[in-house]
């Protein structure tokens, strides 16, 4: 078999003279030259010896980047196809498997109108597969070990299988576990499969955070990750709440709607608050699985109505966390939180403009359903972050006595009211000046006071009496005591 002028893209297959094709074996005993992503590949040593054969592994030497030697082997191989004689370019496996440059060449040979054909070679995988004894059916992810490395958190659901392919030396095995220990436990067992699809195939049992001290690591190395088991991931979650709506599911669940499950998120939302004032890891995990649950079933019931879906929702925020940090994702230089907190008020207001809302408050955003407190100090630290603040606690400090003042001077008991909500919200702001959620310390300040009075309450039954029997300066002396218990 002969290949016509243009470019023809071979595959190898996984390593093995043995395993290359009958129809690349006509075409390499049939041509003078081949061109070769590299010649560090098992099957190279199965060409014919009249094969003259060429390579691209010096760019791997000078290249600064693979994405910088992969655009040079493309360019390269696109103008060697614009010769007469055409060219046959060859890769490990298969040429669409974990291949970067192959369709590349194929989508800048299609765009110029050269002729290409395609050789197809056995890929690594179906040998990998094979060493491990596994059918990677129903559902198996393949992802490049640099990829997953680059990565902060592995990008794949952990309840299902992984193959993560070029391995190639212990430094990539070690940023591969990095980001899987993300999310595995650092005992987690994996394997290390090595030369699939070849007679030196060996496979490794190990915890994950081991593969990296293997000495079997090269270049036709692989890891296997097995699942982290049921309901560990995002998207069983997905159809576990799906299926309480369906037809077959829950009749409760079939009939909430948005505003029949308000009660629930707010509920929630405070029982989630409550965990984290008590600093209790446990109950606060419990309490976000239960946030969760109002969230991705809202998202659920929308979705059921047409208004939009869970990918729509992960569309919308990661856009919005893009556009809000152009300091992390772009080139933006920052100095300092304040220098972030600045720009993120100016990106806002951009955002208002092209929304048509341009004219909207700085303020509109900060919902009227928080609790007062909160609202009060969201309204004071977005007036703060375009200057509209005291120049320092000093101010803030005369504020409040100012503001006591004229509740003691007020004139009815609608000013008093009023004076007390302007004493209120200067407390808040010194709250913010000191960096203190007032939320946050005022409800710590009721449990220690329902904590004290408990505990007058509890000497009055050990007296066999009623706290309303005690006189003021009784109870005084208790809560003195109390207080110093509860500290």
């Amino acid at each position: 078999m002969k290949t016509n002028a243009g470019i023809t893209l071979m595959g190898l297959g996984p390593g093995d003279p043995a395993l290359l094709t009958r129809q690349v074996m006509n075409i390499l005993e049939n041509i003078p030259e081949i061109y070769l992503r590299t010649r560090h590949h098992p099957a190279v040593d199965g060409f014919p010896p009249t094969l003259q054969v060429y390579s691209f592994d010096h760019l791997y030497e000078s290249a600064g980047s693979f994405e910088a030697v992969y655009t040079q082997i493309v360019s390269q191989v696109i103008e060697l196809g614009r010769r007469p004689q055409g060219v046959v370019y060859a890769v490990p496996g298969h040429p669409f498997v974990a291949e970067a440059t192959c369709p590349e060449i194929v989508r800048q040979a299609r765009q110029e109108g050269i002729p290409l054909q395609v050789i197809e070679g056995l890929s690594f995988l179906g040998p990998t597969f094979t060493a491990l004894d596994i059918d990677p059916f129903p559902h198996t992810t393949l992802i490049d070990a640099l990829e997953l490395g680059a990565a902060h958190i592995p990008p794949f659901p952990p309840d299902v299988p992984a193959i993560v392919a070029q391995i190639y030396s212990s430094a990539v095995a070690s940023e591969v576990k990095l980001t899987l220990m993300e999310v595995y436990p650092d005992e987690h067992p994996v394997k290390l499969i090595h030369a699939a699809g070849t007679p030196q195939v060996r496979v490794e049992s190990m915890p994950l955070y081991e593969i990296d001290r293997s000495p079997h690591i090269g270049l036709l190395t692989s890891l296997f990750v097995p699942p982290l088991g049921p309901a560990t991931s995002f998207e069983a979650f997905q159809e576990i709440i799906a299926h309480l709506r369906a037809p077959d599911g829950c009749p409760w669940d079939r009939e909430q709607t948005h505003q029949t499950l308000r009660s629930n998120l707010l509920e929630e939302t405070y029982e989630t608050l409550s965990a984290l004032d008590a600093n209790d890891p446990q109950e606060l995990r419990e309490e976000f699985g239960d946030l969760l649950l109002q969230i991705v079933l809202h998202a659920q019931i929308a979705s059921e109505s047409g208004e939009f879906t869970m990918a729509d929702v992960f569309r919308g925020i990661h856009a919005k966390i893009v556009h809000r940090h152009p300091h992390v994702f772009g080139d933006l230089k920052v100095a300092g939180v304040e220098n972030v907190l600045q720009n993120w008020e100016r990106l806002k207001a951009d955002e208002r403009d092209v929304n048509g809302k341009g004219t909207a408050s700085l303020l509109d955003g900060v919902a009227l359903a928080l609790p007062a407190l909160l609202q009060a100090e969201e309204f004071q630290k977005r007036a703060a972050r375009v200057g509209f603040d005291w120049p320092d606690v000093k101010g803030v400090l005369d504020k409040i006595w100012e503001e006591a003042g004229e509740v003691r001077t007020a004139e009815d008991d609608n000013a008093r009211a009023a004076e007390i909500g302007d004493l209120l919200f200067a407390v808040v702001n010194l709250a913010r000046w000191y960096d203190v959620d007032a939320e946050s310390v005022l409800r710590e300040a009721n449990t220690r006071f329902r904590e004290r009075f408990n505990i007058i309450e509890e000497a009055a039954r050990s007296q066999g009496r009623v706290v309303s029997d005690f006189s003021l300066e009784e109870m005084d002396v208790i809560w003195e005591t109390a207080k110093k218990v509860s500290k």
